[in-house]
C-alpha cells in the first residue's frame, strides 16, 4: 500500500511540475522589435526581374575590313585615344608606293597642264597678229585658217591636261581610300578596353555569318546608362522620361537618380525564361557614373506613383491578409490589426486606414511565438 501511495504523489509531482513549466514557458515575454507608424513620401515601382547591366553610351568592337599582316599597333589596353588617332595598321608599303606614285603622277600632270596652256596662249596671240595682217591684206587666207586651227588646238591639249589633273587626283583618292581600309582609327574619344593581336600576326576579317573577336574594343566610359529586363506584366506601366533609381552591387548602399530613355518596342522572348521587356536608364547626372565601369551588375526601380505625406510602414511588418502585429504599451502585448494598404514597395506600404500616426507596431513579425495577445518585450536596437 505504501509503494502506491509513493507511486501516486511521484505522479502527481511530475504533473505539477510540467504545468508549471508550461505555465512559466507560456507567460514568458517573446523579444520584439517595433517601430513607430510614421508619415512620409510613397512610392510604387516596378524593379527588374533579373540583373541589369551598366553599359556605355558608345562601344565599339572595331576589326579590318581586310587580312593582313599587323604592321603596327601603337595603343594598349587601358590607353585612352582622340577620334581619328590610328589604332591599328596592317602592312601596306605596296598601298603606299601606289599613293606616292598617284601623287607624282599630279606634280606629272600640272607640269604638263603648264606647258599645254602656254602653248595655246602663244597660238592665241598668233591668231589674232595673223587675222590683223589678214585683214590687211598682208597674208593669205590659207595662213589665217592655220593659225587658227593651231589656237583652237592647243586650247583643246590645254583643256585635256587640266581634265588629267583631275584624273590623277582621283588616283590619289583611291589610293588613299585602299590605304585607309589598312587602318583602323577611333571613331570618338574612349578607353582601348582589349586588344586581340600581336605585331607580325596575321588578321583576317570576320566570315559572313561568323563572329570573331574584334582587333580593338573601345569604351567611351563618359555617358553610361543601364539596360534591365522587366517582366511584361509591369511594362505597360512604363514610360520613357519616368524617374528610376539605380543601385549598383559595386556600390553598395547608394542610390542614383535616373530617368527611363528608352522602353524596347517587343517582348524578348528565351528559352527557360520569362518574357521581358528590356529598358534603358539613363543617369541624371554624369557625375555619379565618373567612377563606374562598363558592365557593372545593375538594378533599376522605375517610380509609377508617388504620395507626399502620406501614413506608412516597414513593408516587413505586413502579415498575409494585410494584417499587423500592434504593440499595447499599458499591458506590453500585442494584437493582430486589419489595415487597408495603398502603394506599396519593397522599404515601405502606405496605410489607408486601420492604424495612427504614432502607433507601434511589431516588425520581427519572424519571431517563434507571436499570436494575438501574447506578452512581449521590446528587443534593443
Amino acid at each position: 500500500m505504501g509503494k502506491w501511495r509513493l507511486f501516486l504523489i511521484l505522479i502527481i509531482t511530475a504533473v505539477v511540475i510540467s504545468v508549471l513549466l508550461f505555465w512559466l514557458q507560456r507567460n514568458k515575454p517573446i523579444a520584439v522589435t517595433l517601430q513607430q507608424v510614421s508619415s512620409g513620401k510613397i512610392q510604387r515601382t516596378v524593379t527588374n526581374t533579373r540583373a541589369g547591366t551598366l553599359n556605355a553610351c558608345r562601344r565599339a568592337k572595331l576589326s579590318p575590313s581586310l587580312g593582313g599582316q599587323i604592321a603596327r599597333l601603337p595603343v594598349s589596353e587601358g590607353e585612352v585615344v582622340k577620334q581619328g588617332q590610328i589604332l591599328f595598321e596592317i602592312w601596306n608599303d605596296d598601298l603606299l608606293a601606289q599613293r606616292d606614285l598617284a601623287q607624282s603622277e599630279i606634280l606629272a600632270s600640272e607640269a604638263l597642264k603648264l606647258q599645254a596652256c602656254i602653248q595655246a596662249e602663244l597660238a592665241q596671240q598668233e591668231a589674232k597678229r595673223v587675222g590683223k595682217l589678214l585683214e590687211r591684206g598682208l597674208t593669205s587666207d590659207e595662213s589665217a585658217d592655220k593659225a587658227i586651227s593651231l589656237s583652237h588646238s592647243s586650247t583643246a591639249a590645254c583643256d585635256a591636261a587640266t581634265a588629267n589633273i583631275d584624273i590623277s587626283k582621283g588616283k590619289l583618292k583611291v589610293a588613299q581610300a585602299a590605304l585607309e581600309r589598312t587602318r583602323l582609327r577611333a571613331p570618338f574619344d574612349g578607353t582601348i578596353a582589349e586588344v586581340n593581336g600581336e605585331l607580325g600576326e596575321y588578321v583576317t576579317p570576320s566570315p559572313v555569318g561568323i563572329q570573331t573577336p574584334p582587333a580593338i574594343d573601345l569604351i567611351d566610359n563618359s555617358c553610361l546608362y543601364v539596360s534591365a529586363p522587366i517582366d511584361e506584366v509591369d511594362a505597360p506601366q512604363i514610360r520613357a522620361g519616368m524617374t528610376a533609381r539605380i543601385s549598383l552591387d559595386a556600390f553598395q548602399k547608394q542610390f542614383f537618380e535616373g530617368r527611363v530613355r528608352r522602353v524596347a518596342p517587343y517582348v524578348l522572348d528565351k528559352e527557360k525564361q520569362a518574357r521581358t521587356v528590356d529598358i534603358e536608364v539613363d543617369f541624371l547626372s554624369d557625375k555619379d557614373n565618373s567612377n563606374m565601369l562598363p558592365g557593372y551588375t545593375a538594378d533599376v526601380e522605375v517610380i509609377i506613383d508617388e504620395h507626399q505625406n502620406s501614413l506608412r510602414i516597414p513593408t516587413e511588418a505586413l502579415l498575409e491578409g494585410n494584417r499587423v502585429y500592434l504593440y499595447d504599451s499599458d499591458f506590453d502585448t500585442i494584437s493582430t490589426t486589419d489595415v487597408v494598404t495603398g502603394l506599396s514597395n519593397w522599404q515601405y506600404t502606405e496605410i489607408l486606414e486601420g492604424l495612427q500616426q504614432g502607433q507601434q507596431i511589431v516588425t520581427s513579425i519572424d519571431a517563434e511565438g507571436l499570436a494575438d495577445g501574447v506578452a512581449v518585450k521590446i528587443k534593443p536596437e
